[in-house]
Formats: C-alpha cells, sequence, structure tokens
C-alpha cells in the first residue's frame, strides 16, 4: 500500500494535505497514491451524513496524526477509527462507565444508522 521510499513524516503530510482537501469539498488534484485511493473508497464506504461528516473528518485526523507518531506506517483507515470509537463506548458502557464524549460519538453512530 505505501511504497518503501514513503517515510512517515511524508505520508503523514500527504494524509494531512487528503482530508483538508474532503473538509474544504475540493480536490483539485488528480493524482493519488494508492493508499491514498483506498481512504478515498472507505471514507465514501462509511457514508457520513453531512452534519457530522467535517467532525468526524477532523477528529480521524487527529487520531491518525497521534498514531503516526507514535510509528504507525500508514494510516488506519477511517472505518477502522469509527469501529474502535464503538468497541470502546460499548466496551465503557459494559463497565457502567460514562463515556468521554458520548453525545459526538452517539451522533457519529446516529450518522452510520441510516
Amino acid at each position: 500500500m505505501i511504497s518503501a521510499h514513503e517515510d512517515s513524516d511524508a505520508v503523514l503530510a500527504r494524509f494531512n494535505k487528503l482530508v483538508q482537501e474532503l473538509l474544504r469539498g475540493n480536490i483539485t488534484r488528480n493524482t493519488f497514491r494508492p493508499w491514498e485511493i483506498e481512504l478515498l473508497l472507505d471514507i465514501d464506504f462509511c457514508n457520513l451524513k453531512d452534519a457530522n461528516k467535517k467532525e468526524t473528518l477532523r477528529r480521524y485526523q487527529r487520531s491518525v496524526q497521534r498514531q503516526m507518531e507514535k510509528g504507525a506506517a500508514k494510516p488506519m483507515k477511517l472505518s477502522d477509527y469509527l469501529s474502535g470509537l464503538k468497541a470502546k463506548r460499548e466496551a465503557m458502557a459494559a463497565r457502567g462507565l460514562p463515556t468521554a464524549d458520548s453525545e459526538y460519538e452517539e451522533s457519529v453512530e446516529e450518522a452510520l444508522a441510516d
């Protein structure tokens, strides 16, 4: 997915540029790395509602940035990020603990349910 000559800093820079283009709603380039296409397809597959899409993408971007700073070689998919949120919320609920941002996470779940 990511070629050997791309270091994690370059990958993170391209990822951030891609997310910023999505947030602006204006992708001006026509050349993408294979991993960028895979992420775009995954984001499209997640089918987020417009009301939550920008905030979800911002939080996803911050999560990927943290992961890559810790040594991840490639950005995780949005679907993996959302699955992780859901699993975290379910685990906390099973322990009877409130989630840190349950209102936001519920809005994400609503967006995915439709």
